[in-house]
Protein backbone atom coordinates (compact mmCIF):
# COMPACT_ATOMS: atom_id res chain seq x y z
CA UNK A 1 0.00 0.00 0.00
CA UNK A 2 1.13 3.30 -1.10
CA UNK A 3 2.25 4.73 2.44
CA UNK A 4 0.23 8.58 1.79
CA UNK A 5 -2.82 6.57 0.52
CA UNK A 6 -2.98 4.42 3.62
CA UNK A 7 -2.28 7.45 6.12
CA UNK A 8 -5.32 9.59 4.35
CA UNK A 9 -7.90 6.63 4.04
CA UNK A 10 -7.30 4.87 7.74
CA UNK A 11 -10.02 5.25 9.51
CA UNK A 12 -10.98 4.52 13.30
CA UNK A 13 -13.04 0.89 12.95
CA UNK A 14 -15.20 -0.18 15.89
CA UNK A 15 -17.34 -2.84 14.40
CA UNK A 16 -15.52 -6.08 13.49
CA UNK A 17 -16.13 -9.71 12.12
CA UNK A 18 -15.66 -12.92 13.87
CA UNK A 19 -12.64 -13.50 11.62
CA UNK A 20 -9.57 -14.53 13.34
CA UNK A 21 -6.11 -12.70 12.49
CA UNK A 22 -3.58 -14.37 12.23
CA UNK A 23 -0.18 -14.60 14.53
CA UNK A 24 2.06 -13.92 11.55
CA UNK A 25 -0.12 -10.58 10.98
CA UNK A 26 -0.06 -9.96 14.64
CA UNK A 27 3.58 -10.52 14.17
CA UNK A 28 3.90 -7.86 11.53
CA UNK A 29 2.11 -5.07 13.41
CA UNK A 30 4.35 -5.15 16.72
CA UNK A 31 7.21 -5.32 14.24
CA UNK A 32 5.59 -1.85 12.63
CA UNK A 33 5.19 -0.27 15.99
CA UNK A 34 8.82 -1.11 17.26
CA UNK A 35 10.20 0.25 14.16
CA UNK A 36 8.91 3.57 15.19
CA UNK A 37 11.12 7.16 16.17
CA UNK A 38 12.17 7.50 19.22
CA UNK A 39 14.41 10.01 21.08
CA UNK A 40 17.81 8.83 21.75
CA UNK A 41 16.75 5.40 19.68
CA UNK A 42 15.72 4.40 23.64
CA UNK A 43 12.39 2.30 22.12
CA UNK A 44 10.98 3.12 25.70
CA UNK A 45 8.06 0.61 24.78
CA UNK A 46 6.55 -2.85 25.86
CA UNK A 47 3.59 -4.43 24.04
CA UNK A 48 0.73 -6.73 25.57
CA UNK A 49 -1.38 -8.61 22.95
CA UNK A 50 -4.67 -9.76 24.56
CA UNK A 51 -7.22 -12.49 22.72
CA UNK A 52 -8.47 -13.42 25.66
CA UNK A 53 -12.38 -12.19 25.84
CA UNK A 54 -12.39 -12.41 29.38
CA UNK A 55 -9.67 -9.69 29.53
CA UNK A 56 -10.40 -7.51 26.70
CA UNK A 57 -14.30 -7.38 28.65
CA UNK A 58 -12.30 -6.26 31.88
CA UNK A 59 -10.74 -3.65 30.20
CA UNK A 60 -14.32 -2.38 28.90
CA UNK A 61 -15.17 -1.33 33.15
CA UNK A 62 -12.08 0.55 33.39
CA UNK A 63 -12.07 2.63 29.73
CA UNK A 64 -15.87 3.68 28.86
CA UNK A 65 -14.92 4.56 25.68
CA UNK A 66 -13.79 0.84 24.64
CA UNK A 67 -16.36 -1.18 23.98
CA UNK A 68 -15.33 -1.88 20.56
CA UNK A 69 -12.73 -4.42 22.36
CA UNK A 70 -16.11 -6.87 23.09
CA UNK A 71 -16.20 -7.05 19.19
CA UNK A 72 -12.39 -7.34 18.40
CA UNK A 73 -10.36 -10.69 17.79
CA UNK A 74 -7.35 -8.89 19.59
CA UNK A 75 -6.04 -6.05 21.30
CA UNK A 76 -2.57 -4.44 21.82
CA UNK A 77 -1.70 -2.50 24.84
CA UNK A 78 1.18 -0.25 23.79
CA UNK A 79 3.30 0.50 27.40
CA UNK A 80 5.71 2.74 28.48
CA UNK A 81 8.33 1.61 29.98
CA UNK A 82 10.27 4.13 32.60
CA UNK A 83 13.39 1.71 33.12
CA UNK A 84 14.16 2.22 29.45
CA UNK A 85 13.65 6.14 29.54
CA UNK A 86 16.66 7.98 28.02
CA UNK A 87 15.12 11.38 28.46
CA UNK A 88 12.68 11.92 30.90
CA UNK A 89 8.98 11.86 29.71
CA UNK A 90 10.00 11.45 25.81
CA UNK A 91 8.03 8.07 26.36
CA UNK A 92 4.58 10.04 25.62
CA UNK A 93 6.30 10.76 22.22
CA UNK A 94 7.85 7.99 21.55
CA UNK A 95 4.55 5.58 22.24
CA UNK A 96 2.50 8.23 20.65
CA UNK A 97 4.53 6.92 17.08
CA UNK A 98 4.26 3.31 17.89
CA UNK A 99 0.96 3.17 17.95
CA UNK A 100 0.61 5.24 14.86
CA UNK A 101 2.65 2.62 13.04
CA UNK A 102 0.73 0.17 14.32
CA UNK A 103 -2.69 1.92 13.07
CA UNK A 104 -0.94 2.47 10.06
CA UNK A 105 0.33 -0.93 10.04
CA UNK A 106 -2.84 -2.94 10.78
CA UNK A 107 -4.84 -0.88 7.89
CA UNK A 108 -2.34 -1.78 5.19
CA UNK A 109 -2.79 -5.73 6.15
CA UNK A 110 -6.80 -5.35 5.71
CA UNK A 111 -7.12 -4.86 9.58
CA UNK A 112 -9.64 -2.38 11.10
CA UNK A 113 -8.05 -0.60 14.19
CA UNK A 114 -8.65 2.51 17.04
CA UNK A 115 -6.85 3.91 19.17
CA UNK A 116 -8.39 4.06 22.45
CA UNK A 117 -6.60 6.71 25.15
CA UNK A 118 -5.22 5.30 28.08
CA UNK A 119 -2.74 8.11 29.49
CA UNK A 120 -2.79 10.62 31.15
CA UNK A 121 -6.41 9.13 32.46
CA UNK A 122 -4.46 7.50 35.47
CA UNK A 123 -7.84 5.73 36.47
CA UNK A 124 -7.86 4.10 33.29
CA UNK A 125 -4.08 3.52 33.31
CA UNK A 126 -4.47 1.53 37.20
CA UNK A 127 -6.88 -0.06 35.95
CA UNK A 128 -5.57 -1.23 32.83
CA UNK A 129 -2.15 -1.87 34.87
CA UNK A 130 -3.91 -4.30 37.41
CA UNK A 131 -5.26 -6.26 34.71
CA UNK A 132 -2.65 -7.02 32.36
CA UNK A 133 -0.22 -7.33 36.16
CA UNK A 134 2.27 -4.81 35.03
CA UNK A 135 4.75 -3.03 37.36
CA UNK A 136 5.14 0.17 38.90
CA UNK A 137 7.67 1.69 36.20
CA UNK A 138 4.63 0.16 33.07
CA UNK A 139 2.60 2.82 32.12
CA UNK A 140 -0.16 1.74 29.63
CA UNK A 141 -0.14 4.25 27.22
CA UNK A 142 -2.87 3.10 25.02
CA UNK A 143 -4.81 0.04 23.55
CA UNK A 144 -5.36 -0.44 19.75
CA UNK A 145 -8.43 -2.49 18.93
CA UNK A 146 -8.03 -5.03 16.17
CA UNK A 147 -10.19 -6.97 13.84
CA UNK A 148 -11.31 -7.00 10.29
CA UNK A 149 -13.53 -4.47 9.82
CA UNK A 150 -17.39 -4.63 9.45
CA UNK A 151 -17.90 -1.50 9.05
CA UNK A 152 -16.39 1.20 6.07
CA UNK A 153 -15.79 4.96 6.80
CA UNK A 154 -15.70 7.73 4.11
CA UNK A 155 -12.84 9.85 4.09
CA UNK A 156 -13.18 13.17 5.06
CA UNK A 157 -11.28 15.97 3.25
CA UNK A 158 -9.18 17.22 5.91
CA UNK A 159 -6.46 19.11 4.08
CA UNK A 160 -6.80 23.07 5.01
CA UNK A 161 -4.40 25.36 3.99
CA UNK A 162 -5.67 27.88 7.01
CA UNK A 163 -3.61 25.57 9.28
CA UNK A 164 -0.48 26.25 7.22
CA UNK A 165 2.24 29.01 7.90
CA UNK A 166 5.49 29.38 5.93
CA UNK A 167 8.40 31.09 7.87
CA UNK A 168 6.88 32.47 10.76
CA UNK A 169 3.09 33.04 12.02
Amino acid sequence: MEIIKGIIERRSIRKYTEEKISDEKIKEILKAGMYAPSGGNAQPWDFVVIKDKKLLTEITKVHSYSHSLKEADCGIIVCGNLKKEKFKDLWIQDCSAATQNILLAAHSLGLGSVWLGLYPEMDRVDGVRDIINAPENIIPFSIISLGYPAEKKSIPDRYDESNIHYEQW
